[in-house]
């Protein structure tokens, strides 16, 4: 007889709810209930949330229709570069422009792969190295400051004493895009095309313009991300930190229950997937790990989850415990 728990941990819907929990539990007896449910510490979390969590975002809707945008770590570096230069007279303008960017990457990037028959991951790498160079020549390769310290501080002011605006606009978008995934056709399109394509076109839907939409939004996620980061750092550089949200943005989008093989996957479990790598940074960071242990902690639990999705891990389960010499001998006093 199954486990519930492991029941729950193989289901991609309850698993990233339970990761999620699991490792808040931990921590808060690690650290201390009392200093672990801090103002402080759940501010903090929510900070390296609002870092990932709009990457994460947009790479699992690629992932969901069984493409993959690596391009989301050069759209940040490039959408914060493009956000600062361009915010001179208004910071919005600069944010529309960084947002514009990045749907019109996302959408060259989206033709080239519909028309040319392109894999996903050599078009999205060629845009990564891309827009990595744009952002270079832009800022000729240096930091470029940002003029407007009341929109920096702002950025990052607490409200209600664990949000700030960053993570907050980072929530807002995650729960519209769970409501447009549950309640649109273009959402359910999305799954369908990723599960099944050739199904999904037998049923009407579009492959080629769902996945312009994906990438589009991918990208504009991306930049967005790119120009609040480079607000509340009062900075743009034009690496971004791409090699850290890159994989960072991976592996949230697969401990939230995406599947590398297309059509599973939910933004709010994205969402969940993004704060489990935020509670370990955070509570690892808290009892004093070094750097390299939090690398170490996250692999292993990668590691658990690609074991749980092993395709025959249930059969050889079931067929271990049934080689088990004490269920022989048990089976066999029971035959006599």
């Amino acid at each position: 007889m199954k486990h519930p728990w492991f029941s729950r941990l193989h289901n991609r819907a309850t698993r990233p709810y339970c990761l999620l929990v699991a490792v808040v539990l931990a921590f808060a007896l690690l650290v201390g209930i009392e200093g672990f449910f801090s103002a402080r510490t759940l501010y903090s979390v929510l900070q390296h949330f609002a870092t990932v969590g709009l990457v994460a975002l947009g790479l699992g809707l690629t992932m969901i229709m069984r493409e993959f945008d690596l391009s989301v770590a050069g759209m940040v570096g490039l959408g914060g570069c493009v956000a600062v230069l361009c915010s001179g007279e208004s910071v919005w303008l600069g944010v529309a422009a960084a947002m514009l960017v990045g749907a019109l990457g996302g959408v060259l990037q989206a033709q080239l792969i519909n028309r040319l028959g392109l894999s996903s991951v050599a078009v999205s790498l060629g845009g990564l190295l891309t827009w990595m160079g744009l952002a270079y020549v832009l800022t000729g390769n240096k930091t470029i400051p940002f003029e407007h310290m009341d929109v920096a501080m702002a950025m990052n002011a607490p409200l209600l004493g664990v949000f700030s605006l960053r993570s907050l606009t980072v929530l807002v978008l995650f729960v519209l895009a769970a409501c447009w995934m549950a309640v649109t056709r273009s959402g359910r399109d999305l799954v369908a095309a990723g599960g099944n394509r050739k199904a999904a076109l037998v049923a009407g839907v579009n492959p080629a313009r769902l996945m312009t939409g994906v990438f589009a939004a991918s990208g504009l996620l991306a930049a967005l991300t790119g120009a609040l980061l480079s607000y509340g750092l009062s900075s743009a550089t034009p690496s971004g930190g791409s090699a850290d949200i890159l994989v960072a943005a991976i592996v949230a989008a697969i401990l939230g229950g995406v599947s590398l093989s297309g059509g599973v996957g939910r933004p709010l479990g994205i969402a969940a997937g993004v704060l489990v790598l935020c509670v370990l940074r955070t509570g690892l960071t808290a009892l004093g790990a070094a750097p390299f242990v939090h690398d170490v902690v996250t692999g292993l639990v990668l590691l658990i989850v690609a074991i749980i999705d092993g395709a025959h891990l249930r059969m050889r389960m079931y067929q271990l415990r049934q080689a088990m010499p004490w269920r022989s001998a048990l089976n066999s006093g029971d035959s006599l």
